[in-house]
């Protein structure tokens, strides 16, 4: 059992216990509606045919179709593919989203394939991905996909159907029916977060201090809000190293920096910091964006930040949240903290439904009133049942999944 399945199994756990969930129906949503694993044969430059393990997970798709994320990571098992689709089940159901929980990825280091390799691979995903489609299973962008991937899965899917169907696929470019606003929606959704819980605290933007642990498309982001709303950005990170001033870091620069050299390790406005060190430095918010389980029971004792907003899935490993729980540090999960891309992907499958697609303003508008009523009732389960905001989440969800089953006659 791999360490994110066992965490999400404990969360699952805990929630319905939480709120007296029965054993039977905790044992239906610890099941995967499917799994599948499907051999890639792709055709390399040098003529040699490889084969890479791809993996498709629907988890639960009571309250409607099933998607997201695609993710293409060296070591990809089927174990962490489960847990992300549980996940997302529970992120849609959490937010209000009328779907269900699925992901999917390719076992492969995309950094070893050239251009032509990696293309061919992403088409052979789309072409072994079964079942498929806009009314069934809709994949997204994850770690190391990105709208250029998304439009070659877009392509392949109506090659092979001979139908324009731009709903089959989520983050596409949005000259091919993608949404504006889904490239930085997870990290406006984390910004818009911060907003409200630095109100509620009575902190002002110029006196909070942020450390931000990867700077991809989601942390990056995540900076650039933060940065324009007049907070500090003290730290941040990638997998090559870190950089941080305790002033503030000019993020406008920083960004430059790492459009040029692809890193922020080295920058010469900062002084280096490794991950580890960033995770536990002084700031008011700590935001893991990178990977899962980099806070765990070894360092969550050593947290100093007063609140952690959760931009990648499952930076916090079971036995840290009660840690951090116990500490009095509030913990913005996942599932609440990064739905903001999940929200929009709902919005993009919506507008290519309707052939309607709407300005920038609008899709930022409808985010920002939507993570904001989802953190709201998860603030306030969290109130009436003495949990944690983790634990209310995953209640929000559970219950929203579990009565859409009995509806459907599957409890």
């Amino acid at each position: 059992m791999s360490q994110m399945w066992k965490n999400t199994v404990g969360y699952m756990k805990k929630a319905a216990g939480a709120c007296g969930l029965e054993d039977d129906a905790i044992a239906a949503l610890l099941l995967c509606k499917r799994s599948v694993e499907f051999q890639i044969p792709v055709r390399m430059d040098n003529g040699k045919v490889n084969y890479y393990t791809g993996y498709r997970v629907i988890h639960n798709d009571a309250l409607g179709l099933s998607g997201d994320g695609t993710r293409i990571t060296a070591g990809l098992t089927c174990d962490e593919v489960k847990a992300l689709a549980l996940v997302m089940s529970i992120k849609h159901a959490a937010n209000g989203i009328p779907a269900g929980g699925a992901k999917g990825g390719i076992d492969a280091d995309p950094s070893l394939l050239s251009e032509g390799e990696f293309e061919r691979l992403v088409r052979g995903y789309i072409r072994g991905m079964i079942p498929k489609g806009y009314n069934v299973d809709v994949p997204g962008a994850d770690i190391n996909t990105s709208p250029k991937t998304q439009a070659w899965m877009l392509d392949e899917y109506e090659q092979v159907t001979g139908i324009h169907s731009p709903g089959a696929i989520n983050d596409k470019p949005g000259l091919l029916g993608g949404s504006l606003g889904g490239e930085d929606a997870t990290g406006r959704g984390m910004y818009v977060l911060t907003q409200e819980i630095c109100k509620e605290r009575g902190w002002l933007p110029e006196d909070v201090t942020i450390a931000v642990q990867g700077f991809g498309n989601v942390g990056s982001n995540y900076a650039r809000y933060l940065a324009e709303a007049g907070f500090k950005v003290v730290a941040a990170s990638d997998i090559k190293g870190g950089t941080f001033d305790p002033e503030g870091l000019d993020v406008g620069r920083l960004l430059e920096y790492t459009e040029s050299t692809g890193t922020v390790a080295g920058f010469p406005d900062g002084s280096s910091i490794t991950n580890e060190d960033l995770l536990t430095c002084e700031c008011h918010i700590l935001a893991p964006s990178a990977v899962q389980d980099v806070i765990t029971e070894k360092n969550a004792s050593n947290i100093k930040a007063r609140v952690i907003m959760e931009g990648a899935n499952g930076p916090v490993t079971a036995e840290a949240d009660e840690i951090l729980y116990g500490r009095g540090i509030a913990v913005m999960p996942d599932v609440v903290a990064n739905a903001g891309s999940a929200i929009v992907c709902h919005y993009e499958r919506s507008q290519s439904a309707m052939n309607d697609y709407w300005e920038l303003e609008k899709v930022q508008t409808r985010l920002d009133r939507q993570i904001l009523k989802s953190y709201t009732a998860m603030r306030e389960t969290a109130l009436g049942l003495g949990t944690s905001f983790r634990t209310a989440a995953w209640v929000n969800g559970i219950k929203r999944i579990v009565e859409a089953m009995r509806w459907r006659g599957l409890l």
